[in-house]
Formats: C-alpha cells, structure tokens, sequence
C-alpha cells in the first residue's frame, strides 16, 4: 500500500509539473545560418573557398575557420604575388564574422620585397566573399 501511495503520488507530481513547462515551444530546426556541421558558418566557408579558389590552397581548417593561401602570382604581372589568410570568426552569416588579411610581394633583382597592400584590396575581398556567401544561402533557403 505504501509503494503504490508513492507511485500515485510521485504521477500525480509529474502531470502537474509538466504543464508548467516554460519551453514547450522548442524550436526543432536551427536557423539557416546555424546549419552547420562545422565550427564556422558554413555559407561564409563555401564563399570563402570558392573566392580563393584561384590560388593553391596551404590550410584549409573549418573547425577553425583559417584558410591560407600559398603565394599566388598573377600571369599578367610575374613580377608581384600575393599571400591571402581568411579567418571566419563566428557561426552568424555576419560582415563582423570575417576577417582577411593580405600579404604582398614584388620582385627586385631577383628578390622577393615586401610591399604594401591596400585596405581598400582587403575590403573588396571581403565585400566578395561576403555577397558570394549571401547568394549560396538565398540558394539553399530557396528564395
């Protein structure tokens, strides 16, 4: 008799508290910009590898969200290359979320110099990555 007194009472407990749940509403699917089987948000990765798809690839660490281009020369001017280092900060489809960082290089007399690169090259890698990555989520949410 006692057993079963506990029974009934510890149910009766359960079904009182379960309809003082303050989450019932939990949401089962993850925002589009949250999909992600990596550390980062993976429309600004995709972007990214895509963008820097021209030029040989040393690191390419999506957990981390580094990716690290080898020197790269343009065959219109042999006489200049550049480094490239993307860093994707966060899971958000955010301008915030991306970082790049340029290296830059000309050639002396047979030496390679370092040169300086303009803020405003950086900001239009960005800015390309960014629209890039834009566009695959428009794609893949369907509108």
């Amino acid at each position: 008799m006692r057993r079963s007194l506990a029974v009934l009472l510890l149910s009766t407990t359960l079904v009182a508290t379960a309809g003082c749940s303050r989450n019932r509403d939990i949401p089962v699917e993850l925002a589009p910009s949250r999909t992600t089987a990596i550390g980062v948000n993976s429309y600004l990765w995709r972007a990214a590898i895509d963008t820097l798809s021209f030029a040989p690839l040393v690191t390419a660490d999506s957990n981390g969200g580094v990716i690290v281009t080898d020197w790269y020369a343009n065959p219109n001017s042999p006489g200049e290359r550049v480094k490239l280092t993307v860093s994707i900060l966060d899971q958000d489809l955010r301008a915030d979320a991306l970082r790049v960082a340029a290296s830059r290089q000309v050639n002396q007399n047979g030496q390679w110099v370092d040169a300086p690169v303009t803020a405003a090259t950086v900001q239009k890698l960005e800015d390309i990555i960014l629209t890039r990555a834009r566009d695959i989520r428009r794609a893949a949410v369907g509108g």
